[in-house]
């Protein structure tokens, strides 16, 4: 195993080794010998410790998998479920309330709130995916809830209703012609949203006829107009 460097009862590969103490720790304080050595103590306490809540996890895997097998295609009792779940374990009475130290977190953690999930910005949908389980959505948030009325032909229903859906678009439309203006024009008519320039610019199909094709497309920035 000569990739490997030997520091106490641990083996570490010597990139990981070389990249610690040549870009990592240079410039933090950290003297890197001493952070494998600290490393050590933290593995040593909380392995064991892993181990056996991991083992309990699989444990609790088990259980619930053998409850739905043994139950497949019957309907799920959720009073019995909930009972289930409380016996082995999985679900806990709530405890007392507690609070929660915040020294020596990191400012993001400790007093700055905001996501902390980390995606590769070079792969637009993990980025698109992490930014809507934070944030949701607006049109689903419409959606699903009372702000949209039910009426005839817009109910929610067991799968996605046009209609229902044309009402939110419009909702929403609103709400950005209040909020976020465009310099000229109305969010309603936004065929495209691009940043231009770390500007936001909408495209707006603003002049379309009757009886006749629609004219260019004209462009709008937030809070000024925009060129075209």
């Amino acid at each position: 195993m000569s990739d490997r460097i030997q520091i106490g009862q641990l083996q570490i590969h010597s990139v990981l080794h070389d990249l610690i103490a040549n870009e990592i720790a240079p410039g933090t304080g950290v003297d890197p010998q001493q952070f494998w050595v600290d490393f050590e103590k933290i593995l040593t306490e909380f392995m064991p410790r892993n181990k056996i809540l991991l083992a309990f996890r699989d444990e609790l895997q088990e259980k619930i998998d053998t409850w739905h097998l043994e139950r497949a295609g019957q309907p799920i009792d959720e009073a019995e479920y909930t009972a289930f779940l409380r016996d082995i374990g999985y679900i806990l009475d709530e405890g007392d309330d507690f609070e929660i130290e915040t020294d020596n977190v990191d400012e993001e953690i400790a007093q700055m709130a905001g996501p902390q999930l980390v995606v590769p910005v070079m792969n637009a949908r993990y980025a698109l995916n992490a930014a809507n389980a934070r944030w949701g959505s607006l049109y689903d948030a419409l959606y699903g809830t009372d702000v949209i009325p039910e009426g005839p032909g817009t109910e929610k229903g067991n799968s996605y209703n046009p209609a229902r859906g044309d009402l939110v678009i419009a909702y929403a439309a609103r709400l950005m012609n209040e909020f976020v203006p465009l310099a000229s024009g109305q969010h309603e008519a936004v065929t495209a949203y691009a940043v231009v320039d770390g500007q936001l610019q909408a495209t707006i199909h603003d002049a379309i006829m009757d009886d006749g094709p629609a004219a260019p497309p004209a462009e709008r920035f937030l809070g000024r107009e925009g060129p075209g």
